[in-house]
Order: C-alpha cells, then structure tokens, then sequence
C-alpha cells in the first residue's frame, strides 16, 4: 500500500482547487484612486443613462468625483483652521464653496443646510466716516 503524497498537485484555472490564488487588484488599485470605480460602473449600468458605455467611463468619473471632493475638503479643513476649530462642519463648506469663484459657480443653486450665509453688509448700510471738513462745517451751522 503507497501512502500518498501530502500535498496536492495543484490543478489549473479550471479547478480551483488547490494552489495558490492570485491576490484580486481592483479597479481603483490599477486606476490609483481611492473612489469605487467599480461601484460607479454599477451605477452607471443600473442608471441606464445610456445603451452603452466605455470601459473608461467609470474610471473618469471616479477621478472628476475624487477631485472635487478633495478639492471642497481642502479649502472646508482651511476655513475650520481659520475659525479655530478642528472638525469640519456644514459653516465651513458654505463658506469653503461661497468663497471659491469657481467651486460658487458650479454649486450656484445648492443649499446647504445649516450652511449659512457669507457675511456681508452693503456699503450703503454702514455709518458714514467723520472728516475733518464734516468737523468744520458743523460749528458754523450752530
């Protein structure tokens, strides 16, 4: 009676069964994002936005998502710095996104709640400067 050996001949792609497995890379890996490319195609697929798309679709658009959310981040964690704190919070992206001319002109119609207003105050509104002529003028009036 043979004993037989301990470990297992490793069998093909078509098995399964033994053998080492190669480790999955996902899209965002090859892509070298941190969104879901895949998760985004899934999207697009379920949306149906259109008959058909390109490979390359999803991966764009992770990188355009990816950008402005690292974008709005950006200038939010600098506006929570400015106001002294450490978390950021709905202020701080108003503020972040109302400053940026650009980042304005793209949330133009947003709301965001608990978000507030830029604080402003007309020029018209504010109290006049006293100068010297002013000083002058009042004294022959009396």
């Amino acid at each position: 009676m043979e004993s037989s050996p301990a470990t297992k001949p490793a069998r093909g792609a078509g098995g399964r069964k033994g053998g080492d497995r190669k480790k999955s890379v996902t899209k965002s890996v090859k892509a070298g994002l941190q969104f879901p490319v895949g998760r985004i195609a899934r999207y697009l697929k379920k949306g149906r936005y259109a008959l058909r798309y390109g490979s390359g679709a999803s991966v764009y658009l992770a990188a355009v998502l990816e950008y402005l959310a690292a974008e709005v981040l950006e200038l939010a964690g600098n506006a929570a710095r400015d106001n002294k704190k450490n978390r950021i919070n709905p202020r701080h992206l108003c503020l972040a996104i109302r400053n940026d001319e650009e980042l304005g002109k793209l949330l133009h119609g947003v709301t965001i709640a608990s978000g507030g207003v830029l604080p402003n105050i007309n020029p018209i509104l504010l109290p006049k400067k006293s100068t010297a002529s002013s000083s002058q003028a009042s004294p022959k009036k009396a």
